[in-house]
């Protein structure tokens, strides 16, 4: 972010500069050239009109000497020829020779016809660039001749090159300060949403254990620093409120509710047969209660938890779960079967992987059909010297009735159940399971199976044998 705010104040500072520098230098250069061209004209008016009196006079012999006169004290070039554009004078060093005819030059035809004109033409003396200024030697509107001078442009451009480079070099000293403030505003600036972001990080994750300095920074900055840090506080304690509301109220419900249970089986001698259904459901829902308050205390826990994860042996887990469930299974008449490769060791928190299994196993058995089966699939996607790269994934695939889109999706919200269910369910099965996932730094996912039923998936990150991870310590 400093970069940004940087490059946004160089960005500024440079289109100023190039707004301000660009004109100018144009200016100076034009003005530069203006002032060359300005001072040619006036000499040349000045050395035709002493010209055409001599010319006038036929007595052109004080030409030679007036021009020397002039370009004596300068690097400049002058010519001065009759009205046939045959040459009478000219600087020493001057080219053409005086014996040479201009009658065929542009400007000279241009001053011979009354046309002053200037421009730019090759000076044979330094073998640069000259500009030139070429008037007629009038008399009103007789012409008796033409003046030619010329002079290079080599100091007028070096003065204009120089301009240019205190005009580059000043932007440069600009820029370098501006780099400097610029910099020291932008840290200044972002220095309070650099901990906003710190602390929104860690709000994040549970707990602010350091809140944004709300004394730093813009005005504005640290009213949002000061305002942060009260809605933070507000919410940690709405969190911790609700953390320990769910958990005192759970702990709270199970007495009354073991005691409400007693009774109604007390009541059983007393009820008549007729109204003996009305008790089984009345006992049936007080235990749908009791778990739900079992299924509330364990999210509160496991929403209170920082346990890390650590390396699980899944196969372990994996064949002790089939064990307790098979009886079960077999009361119900329906096959439970573990298949697939070995999985190792997978991360972790201790006992979550053995009530994932629980709820996920008792969601399959509760909607399999006798003389069917729940398949509990062990498969990885790597290759063992590659444990420790790609996800493990377990199968929990029953031969139930399965779920639509609509369900799979809503199939981990709190207390949602899905249509024709059986009764005794409380709904929070799936959403403890997938909380016990997340927290081991894997995930669940449903899938409609091929055959029918649903594909229930646990992904767990592999994880090194205890054993291995001691020897390479």
């Amino acid at each position: 972010m400093i970069r940004r705010v940087l490059l946004s104040y160089l960005t500024l500072t440079l289109l100023v500069l190039l707004t301000l520098e660009i004109p100018f230098g144009i200016l100076y250069a034009r003005s530069q050239t203006a002032a060359l061209t300005t001072t040619l004209e006036r000499d040349a008016v000045v050395l035709a009109e002493l010209a055409e009196e001599d010319i006038e006079n036929a007595d052109t012999r004080a030409l030679p000497h007036l021009l020397n006169g002039y370009t004596r004290h300068n690097d400049t070039q002058a010519v001065v020829v009759d009205r046939h554009g045959t040459v009478l004078a000219t600087t020493p060093t001057a080219t053409p020779a005086p014996s040479r005819n201009l009658a065929g030059a542009p400007d000279i035809i241009a001053a011979l016809h009354n046309h002053p004109t200037s421009g730019i033409r090759h000076h044979s003396r330094s073998g640069d660039e000259a500009r030139y200024v070429t008037v007629p030697a009038a008399s009103g509107p007789t012409v008796r001749g033409a003046v030619r001078i010329s002079a290079p442009t080599r100091g007028t451009t070096a003065r204009i090159h120089t301009a240019w480079a205190l005009l580059a070099g000043a932007g440069l000293a600009v820029l370098a300060a501006m780099t400097a403030i610029g910099l020291t505003l932008a840290r200044w600036t972002t220095r309070p949403v650099r901990e906003l972001e710190h602390a929104t990080a860690q709000l994040a994750d549970g707990t602010l254990t350091e809140p944004p300095a709300a004394d730093i920074g813009p005005l504005e900055l640290r009213r949002l620093a000061t305002t942060f840090n009260h809605t933070a506080t507000r919410l940690q304690h709405l969190l911790r409120a609700q953390h320990r509301f769910a958990a005192d109220a759970s702990h709270q419900l199970k007495t009354p509710l073991t005691a409400l249970r007693l009774r109604l089986e007390n009541l059983e001698p007393d009820i008549h047969a007729d109204a003996r259904h009305h008790l089984d459901h009345a006992i049936a829902e007080t235990d749908r209660l009791v778990r739900m308050v079992h299924g509330l205390l364990a999210l509160a826990r496991l929403e209170e938890d920082d346990t890390a994860p650590t390396p699980v042996d899944a196969d372990a887990v994996l064949n002790d779960r089939v064990g307790t469930w098979s009886a079960f299974a077999t009361d119900q008449d329906v096959t439970l079967r573990l298949t697939g490769e070995p999985a190792g060791h997978v991360q972790a928190v201790p006992g979550a992987l053995e009530q994932i299994l629980d709820n996920l196993l008792a969601n399959a058995l509760r909607v399999t059909p006798p003389g069917r089966t729940v398949t509990l699939h062990r498969t990885s996607t790597r290759a063992p010297r590659h444990r420790t790269t790609s996800p493990v994934e377990l199968h929990i695939i029953d031969q139930g009735p399965g779920m639509t889109a609509t369900e799979r999706e809503r199939a981990f919200d709190r207390f949602w159940r899905a249509p024709n269910t059986s009764p005794g369910g409380t709904g929070l099965g799936l959403t403890i399971a997938r909380q016990l996932a997340q927290v081991s730094g894997g995930a669940i996912e449903l899938h409609p199976h091929p055959t029918g039923g649903l594909d229930a998936v646990i992904h767990l990150r592999p994880a090194p044998r205890p054993d291995r991870v001691s020897h390479h310590r």
